[in-house]
């Protein structure tokens, strides 16, 4: 038997019929690498979560074209559309004006927690303010349930003047998010260069003018992403409002839907056609902001 031996100046080994054609072997140096496709797994993920989305608002859409028999045959799609179901839940009912009044409350209350959360993240950041032990008191009160803030809110909206009101409710929502969006900023503030900070300081800047005109620009991707994060918890709560708000001129969303339900026989196609309604505004939003929000969620200010 003759034993084969290896210099390490002989030309690569080859066999027949390789990726680079004949006689040329698919791991030696200089041979084109094939182009490996997604893993079938991964495409199986895609598509159920697609399915898993998208299904359920089909099947919405389709139940709100439905008539009050079809609703309860359990069929998956009507062969005669009822679009009258759309037009009795715009013309005979407040669901608009409460669409409108979510909107209101959902940007204004998003809007004061910024307000409210910048000053409280850049202070506890850059001067340390509270300890370490602040960022978990702050944020403590979030993480209760929210029946038990219902009595002392509804006594002070009562005492203030502002109980069932637009007003009363938007101040209700800042208050309740100002410590997520202090909790989610501290993040991005951490990211700021100190560097540009001794600048304004150097330039003679203060705390606030530095915070206005420093801080709130390189937080603008943070800003959008949190801002939408709290105007999507606002637009979406139903408890507070239910106790807070009692008239249809400051009734959200979620509660005149609510409503529908309380009729002895429920039309669910009328039903599905106010849910449908009622989730325009937030798919609208975050398909428009989603470039946004995913700058600020992943990179924010530390580009």
């Amino acid at each position: 038997m003759k034993t084969l031996e290896l210099d390490r100046g002989a030309p690569p080994a080859t066999v027949a019929g390789g990726a680079g054609g004949p006689g040329t072997c698919p791991d030696a140096p200089g041979a084109p690498r094939r182009r490996r496709g997604r893993p079938a797994w991964a495409v199986t993920v895609v598509v159920l979560a697609l399915a898993a989305t998208l299904v359920p608002l089909a099947y919405l859409l389709s139940v709100s074209l439905m008539g009050r028999d079809e609703t309860v045959s359990g069929i998956l799609f009507t062969t005669s559309p009822r679009f009258s179901n759309w037009a009795d839940v715009v013309v005979g009912t407040d669901l608009p004006r409460s669409i409108v009044n979510s909107v209101v409350a959902a940007l204004g209350g998003a809007a004061l927690s910024l307000a409210f959360g910048l000053p409280g993240a850049w202070a506890t950041v850059r001067y340390r303010s509270g300890g370490r032990g602040l960022a978990g008191l702050v944020t403590s009160p979030w993480l209760l349930p929210p029946i038990v803030a219902v009595v002392p809110l509804f006594t002070l909206l009562r005492i203030l003047g502002l109980n069932d009101t637009l007003l009363g409710l938007t101040l209700v929502y800042a208050l309740l998010n100002v410590p997520i969006a202090v909790w989610l900023l501290e993040g991005f503030v951490r990211k700021l260069p100190p560097d540009v900070f001794e600048a304004a300081a150097l330039d003679g800047a203060g705390p606030w003018r530095t915070l206005g005109l420093v801080v709130v620009p390189l937080m603008v991707p943070a800003l959008v992403a949190v801002g939408t994060i709290t105007a999507i918890l606002n637009y979406n709560e139903f408890l507070l409002a239910t106790f807070i708000t009692q008239s249809p001129e400051s009734q959200t969303a979620p509660v005149a839907l609510s409503l529908f339900y309380g009729d002895r026989t429920p039309h669910f196609g009328k039903i599905a056609a106010a849910s449908v309604m009622v989730i325009v505004p937030v798919f609208a939003v975050a398909t428009f902001l989603q470039r946004w929000m995913v700058d600020g969620l992943t990179s924010g200010v530390g580009k």
